[in-house]
């Protein structure tokens, strides 16, 4: 019991988002490279089909779809939405000649990293902090001890736990913005 919250929580939480940023970067380096740019144009559509798709975890979750397990769904959500946001991060690339795209992928990356902080740190943590309480009570310290030896443990968990409140309002934002950069496409786009 001696890891600290943020060595056995947050650390891998921050590996898996950097690893989502490197793999974006990797990815766009690899399409100028070869001269596939024009790959990336197309990547927003898969991306967000599997955004969408993961959304069915939340029906589930919310029993508005019967069918499956609420743990498997929940998988697939976590797949879906880190690999379409992969795809629509490189889909944006590093160009800056738009602003409600740029305005979409950063609501996107908010609401990817608010649905992150869910999945690997609240219920880990929460864990974390209540082990560590039992762990000490165990070996007969005082309450206030306890909750002294927990304290910064148990801030940083409180702090997570408000920051997850932000995940459906962003998304909503996300959506809002992604909604409003996919009809721009269709108005303005030359089809011909």
């Amino acid at each position: 019991m001696t890891h600290n919250l943020w060595r056995s929580h947050i650390l891998p939480f921050t590996l898996l988002v950097g690893l989502l940023g490197a793999a974006t970067l990797v990815g766009d380096f690899l399409l100028h490279r070869f001269n596939l740019v024009w790959i990336g144009r197309y990547l927003g559509i898969p991306g967000t089909l599997l955004i969408i798709a993961s959304l069915f975890y939340s029906l589930r979750k919310r029993k508005m779809i019967a069918s499956g397990n609420v743990k498997s769904w929940l998988r697939m959500h976590e797949v879906g939405t880190w690999l379409g946001s992969l795809m629509v991060l490189l889909h944006a690339g590093i160009h800056f000649n738009a602003i409600l795209p740029w305005l979409a992928t950063v609501a996107m990356g908010v609401n990817v990293i608010s649905g992150m902080v869910g999945k690997l740190l609240l219920g880990r943590s929460r864990e974390h902090v209540l082990g560590q309480r039992d762990h000490y009570q165990l070996r007969g310290m005082s309450k206030e001890d306890i909750e002294r030896a927990v304290f910064w443990d148990a801030v940083t968990l409180d702090a997570m736990a408000k920051w997850r409140k932000v995940h459906i309002p962003i998304f909503i934002v996300f959506a809002v913005l992604a909604l409003g950069h996919i009809l721009s496409i269709f108005l303005f786009w030359g089809w011909a």
